[in-house]
């Protein structure tokens, strides 16, 4: 089991950069790389920042699960969970106004796919530590 746990520190600290490069990025550029627009409103340059920072906050999050990852079940699972809702608001989106780009399209199979994947497998990893002893 340990090289298992050990299989998804790894993946876990790879998705990890994820909301910590692209979050990161959006709290210093604001809304402007991912669209060409001329004026961004002050509200949504705030907005967006304010979501990024969010979004960032979530990848250190996950960054603190990684060791003794087969302890942190509650926080895991939090986590995940603001991203999944993320994720299913993000495909509210993609039905009102249409499909957004490649990388959006992508973030919403992390969220709505890859994301609960590695919640269960983090639950049947504690599982199986706690049967353990």
């Amino acid at each position: 089991m340990t090289m298992e746990k050990r299989l998804l520190q790894g993946i876990v600290a790879v998705a990890c950069l994820l909301p910590l490069v692209v979050g990161g990025q959006g709290i210093v550029h604001g809304p402007a790389p991912f669209g060409h627009l001329a004026a961004v409103p002050r509200d949504l340059d705030s907005h967006f920042r304010y979501i990024s920072g969010i979004f960032f906050a979530t990848g250190l999050g996950f960054a603190s699960c990684i060791p003794a990852i087969e302890t942190k079940g509650p926080r895991f699972r939090l986590l995940g969970g603001l991203i999944v809702v993320g994720g299913l608001s993000r495909a509210v989106s993609l039905l009102a106004v249409g499909v957004p780009s490649r990388g959006h399209v992508l973030g919403l199979g992390m969220e709505t796919i890859v994301v609960p994947l590695l919640m269960l497998w983090q639950w049947r990893l504690a599982r199986h530590y706690r049967a353990q002893g």
